[in-house]
């Protein structure tokens, strides 16, 4: 007997005290005499889940972002008016009742039709971690749990949260509005009221990030020390779901922690692209702006990419200055990854330090002939071998043709390249150990010309050709034993090449002087027999006998 009066006696429990014992629910909630509405819903799955109101705020406050594409996405609340039973949200006539409300569970279509493919979960704040705030909205109710949070991902589950208002209230602008708008409704449609606040958040791209944002509602210590603990990019996300709900304490401590920690390159890319989707105040992000871009610089990017490239060609450190020219050709070449939105170079300032290298190499060659005036000597080089410094500036005219010919700026060097007559001349008379480095120079002209890489007239390949093909032909025995990075094969191919782009009449001449260097000199010249036979073929062989020699 008094078995059996307990047992009537613990059947008559008030629900909602054993539905707090929960800690985590899935799809289904276990079984107990509370989920029998639920299996009962089962047979009224076909009815359409619809998200009732949509939050529009055009209020902005002090250091909290607006944004036309919102972290929250659509924000809306379930209307008591359409919940009949737990376990099913569907469009009804008839009006709930205070224990169908609280004892309400949403779950995932996924869940009914095949297995879940993403776990839901709910999350109750534990009481002992609510702070008591100086002022309660006049959303916020009395109970420790009156708020139940729906979030559904963008790629399925669902996650539900029960939360305290007062905490939701006083640090979210966007679910206080949330929360007295429900009330409101609820007041208007029940005079019992509800006192379980539902709110749904469709759409939300990461539950986890979501999730951790809320808790942050929650810590009774600094959010910095959170921050600190998951990393620079879930802060990232962090940054993203406080902007979207308008947690403005959260933005604060987001901010502050982004602000003094190092980025790595991924980390900056994903803070730029969200400083491009929400807009915050300016005192709070002056800081992180000025690390992402160069505001109100006194020089433009073009000054800085000729003050780098005079810095180099002026170095005297033979490793510093191939280090720095590897460093800097990478960032101004088109190919770079760090090209984006950058102006093109100023070719006018690029053929100026062109024009500095060739002067000084010109005072150069002229110390070795020893017709320099002493005035034009450089002190600072003066101590260093006189072979040493005109390789050094071979080197950076190379460099800086390289630049120009990845830029498509070359076409007007070729014309300075061919009129350097003093050099011409000097070449004659000076040492083969020396006057090579000057074929080094037309060796990259040729090779971009042959390879297609150098558009321009005929008159320029004409003149570079008739000043440079003689003095190539008599140092490219030094240029095959000092070859600085040269392929003389590759050099002979495009060689040939650019002799076959020129009219017949001069290649006839060009040839011939080819022809009879390589026969006193060998390997000492280089092998342009292959564009010879193509030269031979189409100056004295007509019509299809020729499309049939080359094609074999």
């Amino acid at each position: 007997m008094d078995h059996s009066s307990r047992r009537r006696h613990s059947s008559r429990r008030d629900p909602f005290t054993r539905r707090r014992s929960w800690c985590c629910s899935f799809a289904v909630p276990p079984s107990s005499p509370d989920s029998i509405s639920i299996h009962h819903s089962k047979t009224l799955r076909h009815g359409k889940t619809e998200t009732l109101a949509k939050l529009h705020s055009s209020n902005s406050v002090p250091n909290s972002p607006q944004s036309s594409k919102s972290g929250l996405g659509l924000v809306g609340r379930i209307d008591p008016r359409r919940i009949l039973s737990p376990g099913r949200v569907s469009p009804i006539d008839s009006d709930p009742t205070v224990d169908s409300i609280q004892e309400m569970a949403v779950e995932s279509p996924a869940a009914v039709d095949s297995a879940p493919p993403a776990r839901s979960e709910s999350f109750r704040a534990p009481s002992e971690r609510f702070r008591p705030q100086p002022e309660k909205s006049s959303c916020c109710g009395g109970n420790a749990f009156d708020v139940r949070l729906n979030l559904r991902g963008k790629k399925g589950g669902l996650l539900v949260l029960e939360l305290n208002s007062e905490v939701l209230c006083a640090n979210s602008e966007v679910f206080a509005g949330l929360i007295e708008e429900y009330r409101k409704g609820t007041s208007m449609a029940s005079s019992s009221g509800s006192k379980m606040c539902r709110i749904e958040v469709p759409e939300v791209e990461n539950l986890a990030m979501f999730r951790e944002t809320i808790e942050l509602m929650f810590e009774e210590d600094d959010i910095t020390n959170r921050l600190l603990k998951i990393g620079v990019f879930r802060a990232i996300d962090v940054l993203e779901v406080s902007a979207g709900i308008m947690f403005s304490k959260g933005v604060l401590s987001c901010l502050k922690y982004l602000e003094a920690v190092p980025w790595t390159e991924e980390e900056e890319e994903k803070l730029r692209d969200l400083f491009t989707r929400f807009k915050f105040d300016d005192v709070t992000t002056r800081d992180i702006l000025a690390r992402l871009y160069l505001l109100d610089s006194p020089d433009s990017e073009q000054n800085l990419s000729r003050q780098l490239i005079w810095s180099i060609t002026s170095s005297t450190d033979a490793m510093a200055r191939n280090e720095l020219k590897s460093l800097v050709k990478g960032l101004l070449c088109k190919s770079s990854v760090y090209e984006k939105d950058q102006p093109d170079l100023n070719k006018e300032d690029i053929y100026a330090i062109c024009q500095s290298c060739l002067d000084s190499l010109v005072i150069l060659f002229e110390e070795t002939s020893e017709t320099v005036s002493p005035e034009k000597l450089v002190k600072k080089d003066s101590r260093k071998p006189l072979i040493e410094r005109i390789s050094r500036q071979v080197d950076n005219i190379n460099w800086l043709l390289e630049i120009l010919l990845d830029r498509q700026m070359a076409e007007e060097f070729v014309d300075m390249w061919a009129n350097q007559e003093e050099l011409l001349k000097m070449h004659e008379n000076a040492s083969p150990m020396v006057r090579y480095e000057l074929s080094r120079v037309s060796a990259i002209l040729f090779i971009a010309l042959g390879t297609r890489k150098l558009h321009c007239r005929t008159e320029s390949r004409s003149g570079l050709l008739q000043a440079w093909f003689g003095p190539m032909l008599s140092d490219f025995g030094w240029l095959q034993r000092c070859r600085k990075g040269l392929s003389t094969k590759v050099l002979e191919e495009a060689m040939g090449q650019a002799l076959l782009t020129l009219p017949l009449k001069q290649q006839y001449l060009l040839f011939m002087e080819w022809f009879r260097n390589f026969s006193k000199h060998g390997t000492e010249c280089p092998n342009l027999s292959k564009a010879f036979q193509i030269w031979w073929r189409r100056s004295f062989l007509r019509g299809s006998e020729t499309h049939a020699i080359e094609s074999r």
